[in-house]
């Protein structure tokens, strides 16, 4: 059997191990920097795909790399450093995959004999602190992260790592997201997970006071924040916890095998208010999809407005995050993507004010939105979405908006990365209102989730510029750059050229000098 190859088949070079850098290199600047542009682009990603001859063998599981782009007067220099976690250091001490990671089962030290490997699987769940998905503040400290119960405090100077951070000894979780929330004030909010009685699974808010007024800009949320409310929406991808406690110590599973859906349910939004810490008793259903990203969420007379970025079908989902892996061939992702429903940015609008005398009714009376809510005899309300951006087998992914300015408020321009099936090969501004849309591409060149910097004297949403890291194999005699682009036009400002390979980043944020 013949296997198909990507069309641009050096996006392999994403998923390929590097070393960390003992110190800076400069790198090679063609235009011109802003000379506003002053401060740092911190990034978390995999950058260890293998240990000795074991391969991780998914997107989520290669060892946590922190990167920085530095800009001052003009100049940039780039530097990166792997994270100092337990799973991290236990592998580089024992040449081996030590602790199970999102799609990779970490099987028991072959130099133990059957009776101690036996009894060590009655000490419970060992959580992986891989900390590969994002950077965040909280007050003058910036914490590595990902999806557990673990935070990783880092020198986000020198990237050193600086100590490990349970959440479960400070709030009641079992996990936590990588996408908090970080208002101006520098209060942070997150959404974390609890297990409860007869396996059940419930859903924490977390709180952290600020410290100190945040610098940040623009991170990327799994959950909506307003100045009144929070929105949470439970999708039917679910953890099936009996699953997760027995079959993962005692036959060898992962995460990825302890997922499960039932599409019949659907979509349920949940909606608290965020000062009191009340849920509202209003029940909010819509068909089934999946999520990964909120762009934003805002209040408008009444009404909740949630744009999301959704994919359909619990297989394709599923079989995304699996084929989205280091082992995969493109004929295998391409034939799950094919079959798929289309990916979509979409508008839900939640009203908060409920009259029984309205059942049967549209209940949206925004003039801007052709979302829907209905009023059901069953006192649920059932929304419709509006399509906000729909391209062929291309989705708009990774969104980050102007979030100092309106994070949770309205807004007009979002900037995403455009993936084709999985590969990310084009940046994208799309305008929410018009539905314009502005892209930037070129051939065999691979771009991250675009950052969005505003000009420190701007009077207009979209006066600054995006920052995305581009993976360029084959296309010239450095393999990758710090593109920044126009945020108006998605035109090229400057690029800084560097002489290594710099693999796949998932999230970060511009820390203003």
């Amino acid at each position: 059997m013949s296997v198909m190859e990507h069309p641009a088949g050096g996006y392999k070079k994403l998923f390929e191990t590097v070393e960390e850098l003992s110190s800076p290199v400069t790198a090679h600047v063609t235009g011109r920097i802003p000379t506003w542009l002053r401060g740092s682009l911190l990034r978390c990603g995999p950058g260890l795909f293998e240990v000795g001859a074991e391969p991780f063998y998914h997107l989520f599981d290669g060892q946590a790399l922190l990167h920085k782009f530095d800009f001052k007067e003009g100049h940039v220099t780039y530097h990166r450093r792997f994270v100092r976690t337990d799973a991290y250091v236990r592998a580089m001490t024992e040449k081996r995959i030590v602790i199970t990671e999102f799609g990779t089962y970490a099987y028991p030290d072959p130099c133990k004999n059957i009776f101690s490997r036996f009894f060590s699987y009655f000490k419970g769940v060992e959580v992986t602190d891989n900390a590969l998905v994002n950077v965040y503040p909280v007050g003058e400290d910036y914490y590595a992260c990902t999806e557990t119960n673990f935070i990783t405090r880092i020198n986000p100077d020198t990237l050193e790592t600086i100590k490990q951070v349970d959440l479960c000894k400070y709030v009641s979780v079992n996990g936590a997201t990588a996408h908090p929330h970080v208002e101006n004030d520098g209060t942070v909010y997150n959404i974390g997970n609890c297990f409860g009685k007869n396996f059940s699974l419930a859903y924490n808010i977390i709180r952290i006071p600020p410290l100190q007024a945040g610098r940040l800009n623009a991170p990327v949320n799994n959950f909506g924040l307003t100045p009144n409310y929070i929105v949470f929406v439970e999708t039917p991808v679910k953890i099936n916890l009996l699953k997760f406690l027995s079959s993962w110590s005692l036959w060898g599973a992962n995460y990825m095998d302890c997922f499960e859906s039932n599409e019949t349910m659907g979509v349920w939004l949940h909606v608290a208010e965020k000062k009191k810490g009340r849920l509202l008793n209003i029940k909010y259903r819509t068909s089934a999809f999946n999520l990964f990203h909120h762009i934003n969420t805002y209040e408008d007379n009444g009404f909740l407005i949630v744009d999301l970025c959704t994919w359909k079908g619990f297989e394709f989902v599923y079989n995304y995050l699996y084929l989205a892996n280091l082992r995969a061939n493109w004929d295998e992702v391409k034939r799950q993507a094919e079959k798929a429903p289309q990916p979509e940015a979409r508008r839900y609008v939640l009203p908060l004010n409920i009259d029984k005398a309205d059942t049967g009714k549209n209940l949206v009376t925004l003039p801007y939105t052709t979302a829907t809510a209905t009023l059901r005899s069953d006192e649920t309300i059932w929304l419709e979405p509006e399509v906000i951006f729909s391209g062929p087998r291309h989705a708009f992914e990774f969104p980050q908006i102007n979030y100092k300015k309106y994070g949770g408020r309205p807004y007009t321009y979002t900037y995403g990365l455009g993936l084709n099936h999985f590969v990310p090969d084009r940046l994208c501004k799309l305008n929410v209102k018009t539905k314009e849309t502005w892209v930037w591409q070129e051939p065999d060149s691979y771009p991250s989730e675009p950052i969005f910097v505003s000009h420190p004297d701007a009077l207009e949403e979209d006066d600054g510029v995006v920052l995305s890291i581009v993976i360029s194999p084959g296309t010239g005699p450095k393999p990758a750059y710090l593109l920044i682009l126009n945020a108006k036009d998605m035109s090229e400002v400057a690029r800084a050229e560097v002489e290594v390979n710099i693999p796949v980043t998932f999230h970060g944020l511009f820390k203003r000098a």
